[in-house]
């Protein structure tokens, strides 16, 4: 029997996702793990893949649409299927309450093969449906702009949530999708438009010679001019990123109960134990590489501060898996290193190197993204000395790294200069205590300045 994939919960307690990208086409052959699109998430773009093996027989969901979690999103037939059986499945999405077997979550309309006449009548199915394009079905008559018929405007659900985000009338917008049908990419267009027109030039000022300005650098830039002329701020409309981060650290540090401890730790033995490793190693190691390994080691050590809070009980991990953060442009993604307390240093190295790389190309995966019990973040290497970090829920701790400086301190009475780097952990008072704290905080201490026990 045909198999119909609906669409995954790609993000924790997300009701429902955008599909960006198709990777696959009807017709083509998947196999079971295949990536056949990709899907946008409030932190990164995420590839979903295929749950059976077959041929693709329908794409039930078009480019740039939001869709529920749990909707159908296509059917995949196997060599056997017959038409007939790919027909009764797509009329039992369409006709959910005449199917005992109807799938979870609502269903999309699908249409089924009409005529030019019916299209006419029925052109607001047809035109709103993903397969119009792929169907052998008259669109419905284009008038002015994206009006059609009744001077209607027809647009993705997708298109409409970021138009009414940024404020644009949709009836504004001109529509490059199927029979003119405005979706994201045209929405997010007008946005940068919008942006780029809210900026008040002064007379008599112009570009530089040899100088380019792309569509997303050039509202900061008009915002850093304005500023320096006084012409006063520029509008630049907030990203999925900005928003969910906006709204999980609000949540984070308003509902939670931080408690903030601080050490400076001596790096002196640490940067001389790096700088022996790097001349023989076959890849660089750098110092957040053995700030990861020391936490986690840590969290091995103390077990009790490697827990999250619910409202019903605490979870205790077995392995310390490690989010951390790395910025990129627009936000920050805390992928997630595992059993960083087993891994061997390289392989921690490697999987960090691999993550920035991937993350500014905006290639982590949802399930990377997933889990994770403790959170690194470091801001050493701008030449911050010390800062507090908000939770990054559901976790209970997060460390905040600075950079190593040379600083004068008090050495058996003897005032000597060491490399010093000052860390502060947050923590979830509710699930960790002071003492509990306190504890991995010297745990961690101990470990970067005896490093050779990170390696035993």
């Amino acid at each position: 029997m045909p198999a119909l994939m609906n669409m995954p919960e790609v993000m924790a307690n997300a009701t429902e996702a955008a599909l960006s990208t198709w990777l696959k086409r009807e017709g083509d052959e998947v196999t079971v793990g295949e990536s056949i699109a990709e899907v946008e998430t409030d932190k990164a773009t995420v590839e979903i893949e295929a749950e059976s093996e077959g041929i693709i027989a329908r794409l039930l969901v078009e480019e740039g649409t939001n869709v529920d979690v749990g909707a159908p999103i296509l059917i995949i037939r196997a060599s056997g299927d017959t038409d007939a059986e790919v027909a009764a499945l797509l009329d039992s999405v369409q006709n959910p309450a005449d199917s005992t077997d109807s799938p979870s979550g609502p269903a999309p309309q699908v249409p089924t093969e009409t005529t030019p006449a019916q299209a006419t009548e029925t052109n607001t199915a047809i035109v709103e449906s993903p397969l119009t394009q792929e169907r052998d079905v008259t669109p419905p008559p284009v008038n002015a702009g994206n009006r059609q018929d009744h001077g209607r405007i027809f647009a993705s659900p997708l298109a409409r949530r970021v138009a009414k985000d940024n404020d644009l009338d949709v009836a504004s917008i001109a529509g490059t999708g199927p029979n003119g049908r405005i979706i994201r990419r045209d929405v997010e267009k007008a946005v940068e438009s919008k942006a780029s027109a809210t900026v008040d030039v002064p007379a008599g000022t112009a570009a530089s010679p040899g100088s380019t300005v792309t569509p997303d650098t050039a509202p900061q830039n008009a915002a850093a001019d304005q500023l320096r002329t006084g012409a006063g701020p520029v509008t630049v409309p907030h990203t999925r990123m900005r928003r969910a981060i906006a709204r999980r650290l609000t949540e984070s540090k308003s509902t939670v109960p931080h408690f903030y401890l601080t050490a400076d730790v001596k790096m002196d033995a640490l940067l001389a134990l790096r700088q022996q490793i790097n001349t023989a190693a076959t890849r660089r190691i750098t110092v957040n590489d053995l700030v990861v390994k020391a936490a986690g080691l840590a969290l091995r050590d103390v077990p009790e501060a490697n827990v999250s809070w619910t409202e019903d009980a605490q979870l205790q991990y077995a392995t310390a898996d490690i989010s951390v953060a790395i910025a990129v442009d627009g936000g920050l993604l805390t992928p997630v290193v595992r059993a960083v307390e087993s891994q061997p240093l390289i392989s921690i190295s490697t999987t960090i190197g691999d993550f920035v790389e991937r993350a500014k190309a905006g290639k982590i995966r949802q399930d990377e993204l997933a889990g994770g019990s403790f959170s690194i973040t470091n801001l050493g290497m701008f030449g911050t000395k010390q800062f507090s970090a908000i939770l990054n829920p559901p976790q209970s701790a997060i460390l905040a790294v600075g950079a190593a400086e040379p600083r004068a301190i008090v050495n058996d009475g003897e005032l000597v200069i060491a490399n010093i780097m000052t860390c502060t952990l947050s923590a979830d008072h509710r699930v960790i205590d002071g003492a509990i704290a306190a504890q991995w905080m010297n745990a961690f201490k101990s470990l970067v300045e005896n490093p050779l026990t990170m390696l035993l």
